[in-house]
């Protein structure tokens, strides 16, 4: 069986993520999809808002399933008997950051790899970050996150 993870804040998740996710659970035979908590960062949603609107989102997929972390990706992985750590990227300045970050996971666990699976095009400028931001304003996000997440912004907003 080969078994991958796809960590991220999911705060919130995007269609790009969801890109990612579809496209992963095709290639393995387990995806598991990693919210994760980071304890200096202040997020919109709870990570249990996160983790109920992942499940939600990857229902569809007998081979996804969502976990929260609140540890080192690597002893994360490590328990679960997970080699294989997906990281999606947009461009350049994504992949800079990722590879910093996976050069320090390589050190911490060589038996750990990293893959990058490249953004659809029609994904490449959505940002979580910029999302949150046009939804505070009421700006129309219905291209840039599924319907279940412009709700869950919306009411956050309200």
């Amino acid at each position: 069986m080969l078994k991958a993870a796809f960590p991220g804040s999911f705060d919130p998740p995007t269609l790009g993520h969801i890109n990612i996710i579809q496209r992963a659970a095709a290639i393995f035979d387990e995806l598991l999809v990693v919210v994760a908590e980071n304890r200096r960062k202040k997020y919109l949603f709870s990570a249990e808002e996160r983790v109920s609107i992942m499940q939600k989102l990857t229902v569809d997929r007998d081979n996804v399933t969502v976990a929260l972390c609140d540890s080192l990706i690597v002893d994360f992985l490590q328990k679960r008997e997970i080699g294989i750590l997906l990281r999606g990227v947009r461009g350049l300045d994504d992949f800079s950051y990722e590879f910093e970050l996976s050069m320090m996971n390589r050190a911490l666990d060589s038996r750990i790899e990293t893959l990058f699976m490249t953004t659809d095009p029609k994904y490449i400028v959505l940002r979580s970050s910029a999302i949150k931001e046009l939804a505070s304003f009421h700006g129309n996000i219905s291209n840039m996150v599924p319907p279940l997440v412009a709700e869950a912004l919306e009411a956050k907003y309200r």
